[in-house]
């Protein structure tokens, strides 16, 4: 394995050297706007695909949330550690207000970043009415981004959601689905129940699945929860509404 691999990146940097010492070349019986040096080069070894790749779970799961959010049309939307990439390109159409952990220090127009634990949210009861929290509970209480070590610290934060959440309002969850585990200390993997089970007093208005393979679906919208259990590490979107 390890000889295939040193083969590879062997075969890689010779067809690398060899087109730079060609694209030279072809630069010096132009008119160069840029001189060609080996001292400027930054290889790009293992991009020349067919398709390209990008992150499953990050791609559909933010697509799945900008479309509920277009469709519930909030005045405001809160969101907890979600993706940044999700709130800097929302907030071009909805003011946001985003909570981390590790605030980042993002300055732009209708995007505030403050600092919060997902443990304790800094939030009177039922006061937000449009909240999101996508790929982030998985993660609570293992360590990994400097918070305490809690093994509870997941259910904690689904409380803390649940808690926050305004009567009529809609909660956006996103964690990893499929056989229950510990990957420490990365991440949980969850069983559509064991989510479930974390809101009790919310109301699931439409579970969404982006499984492990291609072939099985991109977003699976209303996807049933035997699909969800059959994953190793799916991604499993579920909207939440809590009663009036």
């Amino acid at each position: 394995m390890r000889l295939s691999v040193t083969l590879t990146v062997l075969r890689a940097s010779v067809r690398f050297l060899n087109e730079f010492v060609t694209f030279k070349r072809l630069t010096s019986r132009t008119n160069p706007r840029f001189v060609v040096r080996w001292k400027d080069r930054f290889p790009c070894l293992f991009e020349k695909t067919r398709s390209t790749e990008f992150d499953r779970h990050y791609i559909y799961h933010t697509a799945w949330a900008a479309r509920l959010l277009r469709s519930t049309k909030p005045s405001q939307h809160v969101d907890i550690s979600s993706s940044l990439y999700f709130c800097t390109m929302l907030s071009a159409f909805i003011p946001i207000r985003f909570y981390d952990y590790r605030p980042p220090g993002l300055e732009l127009d209708d995007l505030s970043c403050e600092a919060a634990n997902l443990t304790a949210l800094p939030f009177d009861n039922e006061t937000i009415w449009s909240l999101s929290c996508m790929h982030v509970a998985e993660h609570v209480g293992l360590g990994r981004y400097g918070d305490e070590l809690d093994p509870e610290g997941d259910v904690k934060a689904m409380s803390e959601l649940s808690r926050v959440l305004a009567r009529g309002g809609s909660l956006l969850f996103v964690v990893p689905v499929g056989k229950p585990r510990i990957r420490f200390n990365a991440h949980r993997i969850y069983s559509f129940e064991q989510v479930m089970d974390g809101f009790p007093t919310l109301r699931l208005h439409e579970f969404s699945l982006i499984p492990d393979s291609s072939k099985v679906g991109g977003l699976i919208r209303n996807a049933r929860p035997e699909l969800a259990n059959a994953q190793d590490y799916g991604c499993g979107c579920f909207w939440f509404r809590k009663a009036e």
